[in-house]
């Protein structure tokens, strides 16, 4: 009995150690290339065997003998460079989706360009009841005549009209807006943000933070067919632009059950981490039930394990807190949208519970304040591995800078954001003294902090990430020019921004075992360029393009061989 016993737990064995090694057979593999794993112990290789959804080995061209099978399909780079998968890591993507279905200004220049733009949409989409829109610069309007809605009811009187700004912190509106929101000279706004109103008392058609909701509560909602077609073209649009992994910067339990339903569909083709959005008015229930939803999202393709706070608005609008008075209007240093108290408060909550926190800063005060908050979470919860996260941080203290270091804080920021046509209204608001110290990539990195980089689509001009590697590596337009005053000091090597967007990602999400470099055990997600970004001409980054996206170890996306 022992001896048939022994005998048949031996075949298992055999058939199991059968079953791995036909499991593990090389499915797909790419090689003679210039390959960045986005690894300092093995920074470049020629070859990626992958089984399945995970890389099974790296190295010279010689695997290919060791892991070729009959059904394993082999493709010669030609020496092309490939790299990990792009993880933009800081990205609202079902708002970034729906842009396809409106107005979508981030293109254009001056308000004539924006009223052409809005009239030809209102044209072509008769039957809408709403036009909306985003994408506007500030930099577009004359001087002193921001957001005014006689621009567009010239273009569109008969419909309500809502525009987003780029950075999604402002929004214009036209008259027929305002009358189906009820909003007229006896509206008064006293929450976070402005209802701008003119001379006369009657409100311009500039409405700021929180007072957007004045009109945009008015708005129909968007149906779930169109959201998850929206999703759907998202996915599509990000394969094209190198994106294997994002992480949404505010969601909903909602929003992250659509994602759900299009993993079991098997139509999610990005890794995805969401941020649940939270307010001053948190409680301990609500940190309960984020907390209960984090253990309900926990794949390796859909997590939802951080909050969103945010503490300010942006430098465009004078919401942004500064420690300071605005340079062109000093009257005001920008207000706070949590009381620092609370704000301290929150995060503890947060951080006990084991949720990852970002908090929105922008102003210099906004930093602080989060920089604040963190210490007291380590002070109160004991010092973990919280990865702590402080997103855009547009302006930062001198005194403030080794806090990252020190604290363990991710610096999480858009080169894109610094582009320098967006910049002159920005610019104009801080002074050159601060201007000096915005969007500064190099001196966070030098101080040790960890950095990772992003989009933040829809609130930016593009999602595309090789338009944010251009501007972190040259600070310039694609067209050469600097804007005056812009300190070039603050620009950081194609490899810093490179790996910002990739393995340093992957960290911020508490990924980096899975994801993030090209070695054996990751999972099998990278892209094959029609360029190298190392060798190429920094002023040509801008235009690299994807030949191949490969994710879960299948391309989604490939120009390279036809197929």
């Amino acid at each position: 009995m022992n001896i048939r016993i022994l005998a048949l737990c031996l075949l298992c064995l055999v058939a199991a150690f059968a079953v791995q090694a036909q499991s593990s057979e090389a499915t797909l593999i790419l090689t003679n290339g210039r390959i960045w794993t986005a690894d300092s112990a093995r920074p470049y290789v020629q070859t990626v065997v992958i089984s399945g959804d995970k890389i099974v080995a790296v190295g010279g061209n010689a695997l290919v003998r060791r892991h070729r099978k009959p059904n394993t399909k082999v493709v010669d780079l030609k020496g092309r460079f490939a790299m990990p998968g792009i993880n933009d890591s800081h990205v609202h993507f079902l708002g970034a989706s729906l842009v396809a279905f409106q107005v979508d200004l981030s293109e254009v220049k001056s308000v004539e360009e924006a009223q052409r733009a809005i009239r030809k949409f209102a044209d072509e989409n008769p039957g809408l009841p709403w036009i909306t829109g985003l994408g506007w610069q500030y930099s577009i309007f004359p001087e002193g005549r921001v957001a005014e809605r006689g621009f567009l009811d010239s273009v569109v009187a008969d419909r309500p009209v809502y525009m987003r700004a780029y950075d999604g912190h402002s929004a214009w509106t036209n008259t027929k807006a305002f009358e189906i929101a009820g909003v007229d000279e006896n509206t008064e706004f006293s929450g976070f943000g402005e209802l701008v109103k003119g001379a006369d008392g009657r409100p311009t058609g500039f409405l700021k933070e929180g007072a957007m909701g004045l009109v945009s509560r008015k708005i129909p909602a968007v149906t779930r067919e169109r959201e998850f077609e929206a999703l759907r073209r998202g996915f599509r649009k990000a394969a094209e632009l190198g994106l294997t992994s994002i992480q949404n910067a505010h969601g909903s339990v909602a929003e992250a059950e659509m994602y759900d339903e299009l993993l079991k569909s098997g139509e999610l083709t990005l890794r995805t981490s969401f941020a649940f959005s939270v307010g001053p008015r948190t409680t301990q229930a609500d940190i309960d039930r984020i907390a209960e939803a984090a253990r309900r999202f926990d794949s390796p393709m859909l997590r939802m394990k951080a909050v969103k706070i945010a503490v300010d608005g942006v430098i465009e609008s004078y919401t942004a807190a500064m420690l300071a008075p605005y340079s062109n209007k000093p009257d005001t240093s920008g207000t706070p949208s949590w009381q620092e108290d609370r704000l301290r408060e929150v995060v503890a909550m947060a951080d006990k519970a084991g949720l990852q926190i970002y908090i929105h800063a922008i102003g210099d005060r906004g930093v602080r304040m989060a920089l604040d908050a963190f210490e007291n979470a380590i002070r109160l919860n004991g010092r973990r591995d919280s990865r702590f996260r402080i997103e855009h941080i547009e302006t930062v203290d001198a005194a403030d800078v080794p806090r990252f270091k020190q604290l363990g804080v991710i610096a999480s920021m858009e080169p894109i954001h610094a582009y320098p046509d967006t910049i002159g209204v920005w610019s104009a608001n801080i002074g050159p003294e601060r201007t000096g110290r915005g969007f500064a990539w190099k001196l966070l990195q030098d101080a040790g902090a960890k950095l990772i980089f992003s989009s933040d689509y829809p609130a930016a001009i593009t999602m595309n990430p090789w338009r944010g590697l251009h501007n972190a590596v040259n600070r310039r337009t694609i067209d050469g020019k600097p804007p005056a005053g812009w300190l070039p000091q603050h620009r950081v090597s194609v490899g810093t921004a490179l790996t910002a967007y990739t393995a340093n990602g992957a960290y911020a999400s508490f990924e980096e075992s899975v994801k993030g470099r090209i070695a054996a055990g990751m999972f099998a997600d990278l892209i094959v360029l029609d360029g190298n970004p190392f060798k190429m001409p920094p002023m040509k980054l801008h235009e690299l393009k994807p030949l191949m996206t490969v994710f879960a170890g299948k391309p989604l996306h490939d120009h390279l061989t036809g197929k």
